[in-house]
């Protein structure tokens, strides 16, 4: 599932391609009520974790969440025929987009998105974003740091692979309950996430290996994953720590995989 880096990406690529202008907007799969926002001007587009917004107005802001299997495509003008099940098609001046596979894509009014905003945390990629609040939470729990990382009414936008590298980035024994985090630990991974997600929105891929680990300076070949960008544990199970040698370790936990050192993060 993409993570939040991602949507902060899409939202300011169509921020740029489409807002202040009409956008011609379709369903060919038929399956999204495209007419009520067909050849309106999006106002703008934002983002708040996994979920992206697409503001034409106060009666009608589209809503996507792209989950497991959505993605979006774009192009530069000329329109091609549809290929594949589209839910939502944009077409503006330059560009045009197609989004396909998604876990919602929906027409709402401003209440009902907020009501969804209201039920996610802060967002590391927003301005408006409250640390508090998701310490509040976290602090409050006897979960562990590694599961309510990944609850989005705790903290949105964090996925399985930040999950994964900013505890391991701070030391932090994943089944560490919530109520024994310290506030400096929690000011401390916050910070982390606020610049590595903001790096990921830059380049569209999650780096999270600092400059002395990178390839070229342990003498290491580079990843090769569909995922893409260097890491220190996710998806490395069985595979040595690049800081202690010891062999990465992988188990289910909350229905996802985590990854961690045993060693680094006792």
């Amino acid at each position: 599932m993409p993570e939040g880096h991602t949507l902060h990406r899409l939202a300011r690529l169509h921020q740029r391609r489409y807002a202040g202008r009409p956008v011609s907007v379709s369903s060919p799969q038929g399956r999204f009520a495209a007419a009520l926002v067909d050849g309106r001007r999006l106002v703008r587009a934002e983002a708040h974790g996994k979920h992206l917004f697409h503001v034409y107005g106060p009666d009608a802001i589209v809503h996507v969440h792209l989950g497991l299997y959505g993605t979006f495509t774009e192009a530069p003008l000329p329109v091609l025929l549809p290929v594949g099940q589209v839910r939502m098609r944009m077409v503006g001046e330059t560009h045009w987009t197609d989004l396909r596979g998604p876990t919602a894509c929906d027409v709402l009014n401003s209440a009902e998105a907020k009501a969804i905003r209201d039920r996610l945390g802060p967002d590391p990629l927003r301005r408006d974003a409250k640390p508090d609040l998701a310490y509040e939470r976290i602090v409050r729990s006897r979960q562990s740091i590694a599961v309510l990382l990944m609850d989005q009414s705790v903290l949105a936008g964090v996925g399985n692979v930040y999950r994964a590298e900013v505890l391991f980035r701070h030391n932090v024994n994943p089944l560490l309950p919530g109520n024994q985090v310290s506030r400096e630990l929690w000011d401390a991974m916050w910070d982390d996430l606020v610049v590595l997600m903001k790096d990921g929105v830059k380049v569209g891929r999650i780096d999270t290996v600092r400059r002395e680990h990178m390839p070229k300076f342990m003498g290491r070949a580079p990843r090769t994953d569909r995922h893409g960008g260097e890491v220190y544990v996710y998806r490395r199970a069985g595979q040595p720590c690049f800081l202690c040698g010891t062999e990465v370790l992988t188990r289910e936990l909350a229905a996802r995989n985590l990854f961690w050192c045993p060693v680094c993060q006792a």
